[in-house]
């Protein structure tokens, strides 16, 4: 009895309390049970199947496809972003603020729109070919897909070293060349250092898009895990290859978060001498000036111009022979149905988690956020699977519901609503919810009185986030939504995947245009970052 007790008061007090405990519990059990389903079903097979399908041909293929793929996305997003990242905010270059929105725009375009993009665009009977003549051979396999997901995935990269550069210290550069450093040893010895952190989590989200993609392989053609993992579900039902398939790609994934938080463990880079830190010189280009601009021309016009005059040119082809404004109406319905509620319920479970880690942080508390961290890195359609083969097994009336595409909306995206919550909780003070309990009310009283309304605009952009996540998720949406629905993102798709691109336009335009608010929420928010932060003024030291 006593051992209980002691065990009880262990757990923070706040993770006790009603509004925090019944939240917290479904994100963990949410994530934590479908995929202890995927080991469930994956043993039921003898030892010997199991050894036959994991080590099979093709399997070691699958493996070798995937890894080269994501190799070459994150060295392709290096060469991209690292020279805008470094133009933007280490150089006097012109137009800094037209080229800052080159590397964010990008996100504006789904990695399957970017693929019907590069699939419309080429070849005999592509944009190229009946507007200017050009003929060229058409983009698929490992080319296309690892062209359409750099393009797509490396303003994740260029925001993680943009903000990095940005805070880095001047001071330090000054001192390595003042004992005699050139100008080369400084930026190797001294400024890529500093920037490991930024290349580690602008690469590891990277790396997670790739490892969870499939709209870009399937268009592409290119068998990956998750490319197979959908085929094998679909086509061949056999669930305990699937199971294994889920798996050995869960297993890519925790190596991958494995890896990333070795290289972080003991890195501190922070100053520990007094002072304040100073904005970095900007550095004259000169001659390399006409150079960089026509990088920048380059990717822009790549990553951003061609997809939007490529879905205009078709979405003109299809107004000719008249929009479907019936069904694209119902897939923007279906779309936002789906949708809201996800991101309203992935608001409502992020808040305790990021409380809890804020106010009260312990050991149970980073347990809890490293799980609702791990639904977001569990790669989509692994973490789909799992929740199939739990919900057919333990509560069958939720398969093929609404509410169950809702629920693994809110669990899969729910991290990138931690973020901004948690961001707002700090800049909270606590002192008020302590004031307000010390004037007689109680603990709920005071969070829902004084807290929460402190972290409304915190609460806002986590539901953006994750309303304009889920608006262009794909493998989810595909195996657990209900029949007879279908989003714009699974119309774009299935339409450029029978190469009817006209027919795809209006569904990628739309999805284009919901994603553009998404990036113009960024840049909002980083703005008013930056004017808050200029306008605050400094504490005096006492």
């Amino acid at each position: 009895m006593s051992s209980s007790v002691n065990l009880i008061d262990r757990i923070p007090r706040s993770l006790r309390r009603w509004y925090v405990a019944p939240p917290i519990a479904v994100v963990v059990l949410g994530v934590i049970i479908p995929l202890a389903y995927l080991f469930v079903r994956a043993g039921q097979a003898e030892w010997t199947l199991l050894a036959d399908l994991v080590f099979r041909e093709r399997t070691l293929r699958l493996l070798w496809n995937t890894v080269a793929l994501t190799a070459g996305v994150l060295g392709s997003t290096m060469l991209l972003a690292f020279p805008l990242a470094w133009l933007t905010t280490r150089t006097s270059i012109p137009g800094r603020g037209a080229l800052t929105l080159l590397g964010v725009l990008p996100l504006a375009v789904p990695g399957y729109v970017m693929a019907y993009v590069l699939l419309s665009t080429t070849g005999t009977y592509g944009t190229l070919a009946q507007l200017m003549g050009w003929v060229l051979p058409r983009l698929s396999g490992y080319d296309g897909a690892l062209i359409a997901l750099s393009l797509g995935t490396y303003p994740y990269l260029f925001l993680n070293l943009r903000t990095a550069l940005l805070g880095l210290d001047p001071a330090l550069e000054e001192s390595a060349q003042a004992l005699g450093y050139g100008r080369w040893e400084v930026f190797l010895r001294v400024v890529l250092p500093q920037l490991r952190p930024a290349f580690l989590s602008g690469g590891l989200l990277v790396v997670l898009h790739v490892l969870g993609d499939f709209g870009v392989v399937s268009l592409m053609r290119f068998e990956t895990f998750s490319y197979a993992l959908y085929l094998q579900y679909q086509a061949a039902y056999d669930r305990v290859y699937a199971a294994c398939l889920a798996l050995m790609l869960l297993a890519l994934t925790v190596g991958v978060l494995f890896l990333e938080a070795r290289l972080l463990r003991g890195l501190l880079l922070h100053r520990t001498g007094s002072g304040a830190t100073r904005a970095p010189r900007r550095v004259p280009l000169g001659s390399w000036s006409i150079p960089a601009y026509l990088f920048a021309l380059v990717v822009g016009v790549v990553s951003v111009a061609v997809p939007v005059l490529t879905v205009a040119y078709w979405m003109a082809d299809s107004a000719v022979a008249g929009l479907p404004w019936a069904s694209l109406g119902e897939s923007l319905w279906a779309s936002v149905s789906a949708s809201a509620p996800a991101a309203v319920l992935a608001a409502v479970l992020a808040l305790p988690v990021a409380y809890v880690g804020v106010r009260e942080p312990s050991r149970a508390t980073r347990i809890i956020e490293r799980v609702a961290y791990l639904g977001y890195a569990t790669p989509p359609l692994a973490f789909a699977l799992a929740l199939i083969v739990f919900t057919l097994a333990g509560v069958p009336v939720l398969y093929q519901t609404l509410a169950l595409l809702v629920l693994a909306y809110a669990l899969h995206f729910m991290a990138e609503a931690i973020g901004p919550i948690r961001s707002a909780l700090y800049q909270a003070p606590p002192n008020l919810e302590e004031a307000a309990r010390a004037l007689g009310r109680t603990p709920a009283q005071a969070f829902f009185s004084v807290t929460v309304p402190m972290l409304k605009r915190g609460l806002l952009v986590s539901v953006a986030f994750v309303f304009l996540s889920a608006m262009k998720e794909l493998p989810i949406t595909f195996l657990l939504s209900p029949p007879g629905f279908e989003s714009l993102a699974m119309k774009t798709w299935s339409a450029a995947n029978e190469a009817m691109f006209d027919a795809a336009a209006p569904y990628a335009l739309t999805i284009m245009f919901f994603s553009a608010a998404f990036v113009g929420l960024l840049l909002v928010q980083e703005k008013s970052k930056r004017t808050e932060k200029v306008g605050r003024k400094p504490e005096p030291h006492a």
